[in-house]
């Protein structure tokens, strides 16, 4: 018998609804890592302030994925102050959200602002500025790599990657009393 092949929308048109609602039925892929689900992210996870690393006095960030793994990670960043933030070079790709407030970089005509969209590419360095006007910034960041922090001549000054983010989470975490099991729930 020859096997055939149709589009899926004619597949998902002949299979009867209650055979749609049947799991998956063989093993999963062996030594998989566990989902992460973090139940109220853009409301709950924004309110609770123990959970916010400190980087500065007045920049934070939250984890929600460490992959140490891949060298990826994924956090929301929380700035209370207006200024520069920081002038650094990506080694890899990011991803951003705003989830309030909004931001721009000193290179760049285009201003990120709360429900904006923004991809930034490897190699690309900027200066991150949030405008006088905005007494909180909280934006959602998919970081692959790291970044150099350099100042205006591209001169490196320092480094942040998931190991750092890791390590800053992990001491944080130890200041206030959290099990090891905290962090060790959102490394790949």
């Amino acid at each position: 018998m020859q096997a055939t092949t149709t589009p899926s929308s004619s597949r998902e048109s002949a299979v009867r609804p209650d055979e749609q609602a049947v799991p998956y039925q063989l093993p999963q892929v062996p030594f998989m890592s566990k989902d992460i689900v973090h139940p109220g992210v853009m409301s709950d996870w924004l309110a609770d302030d123990a959970l916010w690393v400190p980087a500065t006095a007045n920049v934070s960030f939250k984890p929600l994925i460490l992959s140490a793994s891949q060298g990826y990670y994924v956090n929301l960043l929380r700035v209370r102050k207006s200024g520069v933030i920081s002038r650094h070079r990506h080694t890899g790709a990011v991803h951003a959200m705003v989830l309030k407030g909004r931001w721009y970089y000193l290179e760049h005509d285009w201003v990120a602002e709360q429900g904006s969209y923004a991809f930034e590419p490897a190699g690309e360095t900027h200066t991150l500025y949030v405008p006088e006007d905005v007494e909180e910034m909280i934006t959602w960041f998919y970081v692959t790599g790291g970044y150099t922090y350099v100042d205006p001549h591209g001169v490196a000054q320092g480094y942040e990657d998931v190991f750092t983010k890791i390590e800053a989470t992990r001491k944080h975490y130890e200041s206030i009393g959290l099990p090891r099991d905290r962090l060790e729930a959102l490394v790949r």
